[in-house]
C-alpha cells in the first residue's frame, strides 16, 4: 500500500486527489494549513491528517517528522498553489509575484527537500508537481488555446519554475519518479469555478503519474491525454 502526502488537499484538486487514490488503495496523508478544514477534510475522506503550511519552514519540518516517526513516504503530491494578486501586469509589483512563488515555487523546494530523506528510504518513490499549461511557453504562445489569452505575471512565471524545478530534480535523483502535470482548466476555487473540467477530469493526471513505478517516466510534463510541450 502506497503511502502518499498530498498538500493543499482540503479542497479541490488536492481532496479529489485523495479521494482518487484511497479508492486506489493508497494510505493518504492530506495537509492543509488550516487545520480545522484540514482534519474535516481527513475526517470525511477516510484519510490521514497533518498540518503542513508550505511557505512555514518549521509547519513544513514538523510534519515531515510527524509522517517519518508514523508511517514514512513513498508518493508526495505538490498540490498546493495559488494564483496571487489579480492586477494588469502594468500593476505588478515584485511583491505580488513573490507572494506567488513563496507558495507555487518556494513551497515545492521547501517540502520536497523535507520529504526527500523520507521518500529515498521507499522501494518506488514519486513526486508529482502540479504544474499548468500557464507555465508552458509553448501552449501559452498557441493562439489556438486559451493560455494564450491570458496575460499574467506571477502565477504563469511560477509554473514554468516549476516545470524547471522537476527536470532539475528528476536529473538529480535518478531513483525518483519525478513529474510535472498540467490537470488543465478544471472548475476549482482558483479560477472563481469557471474552468471547463470537472475535478475528477482534472486529477486524470495527478493520479496517475502518483501510480507510477520504477519503469515509468521521470523528468516529464503530461496531461490527462500525454504529453505537454514545454
Amino acid at each position: 500500500m502506497p503511502i502518499t502526502l498530498i498538500t493543499g488537499a482540503n479542497r479541490g484538486l488536492g481532496r479529489e486527489t485523495a479521494r482518487r487514490l484511497l479508492a486506489a488503495g493508497h494510505d493518504v496523508w492530506v495537509t492543509a494549513r488550516d487545520a480545522d478544514r484540514g482534519r474535516s477534510a481527513a475526517d470525511a475522506l477516510g484519510a490521514r491528517f497533518v498540518q503542513l503550511d508550505v511557505t512555514d519552514d518549521r509547519s513544513v519540518a514538523a510534519a515531515a517528522d510527524h509522517v517519518e516517526r508514523t508511517t514514512g513516504l513513498d508518493v508526495l503530491v505538490n498540490n498546493a498553489g495559488i494564483v496571487g494578486a489579480r492586477v494588469p501586469v502594468t500593476e505588478t509589483t515584485a511583491a505580488d509575484v513573490r507572494e506567488v512563488y513563496e507558495t507555487n515555487v518556494f513551497g515545492i523546494i521547501r517540502v520536497f527537500a523535507a520529504f526527500a530523506p523520507l521518500l529515498a528510504r521507499s522501494p518506488n518513490p514519486v513526486v508529482v508537481n502540479v504544474s499548468s499549461g500557464m507555465g508552458s511557453l509553448a501552449v501559452t504562445s498557441d493562439p489556438r488555446r486559451l493560455e494564450s489569452k491570458i496575460v499574467a505575471l506571477g502565477y504563469p512565471s511560477s509554473k514554468s519554475a516549476v516545470n524547471m524545478l522537476t527536470t532539475q530534480y528528476a536529473k538529480a535523483y535518478p531513483q525518483m519518479r519525478i513529474n510535472a502535470v498540467d490537470p488543465g482548466y478544471t472548475a476549482t476555487d482558483l479560477n472563481r469555478r469557471s474552468g471547463t473540467q470537472t475535478v475528477h477530469e482534472g486529477t486524470d493526471a495527478i493520479v496517475r503519474s502518483a501510480g507510477l513505478d520504477a519503469s515509468g517516466p521521470t523528468g516529464v510534463f503530461m496531461d490527462r491525454n500525454g504529453a505537454v510541450p514545454w
